[in-house]
């Protein structure tokens, strides 16, 4: 019976629930409607172009580009509205918020990475709960896997702190 310990059954949960993220995971693009706006977050390099080849099918959607930085170089189109304010996935959040409400949005695309997508779906739900978000992935096949299942590991962190009401560490501040 000392297999049943606290600590054991606490690491069987939590990798059972690491599984269970990664398995629940979004891992191809929802519907998109030609008309619908889309956001994607920054923060990795295949997000950008993965939203840029999405709007290039779509070309009566919006794209806007969520924490892109000051002057965004690398964006390559002048369709895209860039915000450059939020640093954090909750910060993005809070941005996409202020956007859906000033332009009046009922349905919005997201765009980050399969990693990335279900806190950030989350986090943006929990800010615009009447709002119908669209989640897209950015698969990361190319990348190895051990530093694909470490990316994971971080994400299942991150969102499990996030479940329990911490939008994001102390360091970051919304204005």
């Amino acid at each position: 019976m000392k297999l049943l310990r606290p600590s054991f059954l606490l690491l069987g949960m939590f990798v059972i629930g690491g599984i269970v993220f990664k398995l629940t995971s979004p891992n191809d693009c929802d519907f998109i409607l030609n008309s619908d706006s889309i956001f994607v977050l920054t923060g990795d390099f295949r997000r950008v172009p993965f939203a840029l080849r999405q709007v290039e099918k779509y070309p009566d959607a919006d794209l806007y580009v969520i924490g892109a930085g000051p002057g965004a170089p690398y964006i390559g189109t002048e369709r895209a509205i860039i915000e450059s304010e939020s640093k954090s996935t909750y910060q993005n959040a809070l941005a996409i918020r202020d956007i859906v409400e000033k332009s009046g949005l009922d349905r919005i695309v997201v765009i980050t990475t399969e990693d990335h997508i279900q806190r950030a779906t989350f986090l943006i739900k929990s800010e615009l709960p009447e709002t119908q978000i669209v989640s897209c992935p950015v698969a990361l096949h190319e990348m190895r896997p051990a530093r694909r299942l470490e990316r994971w590991m971080v994400e299942y962190v991150k969102f499990l702190v996030t479940m329990i009401g911490i939008r994001e560490g102390p360091e970051s501040s919304y204005k």
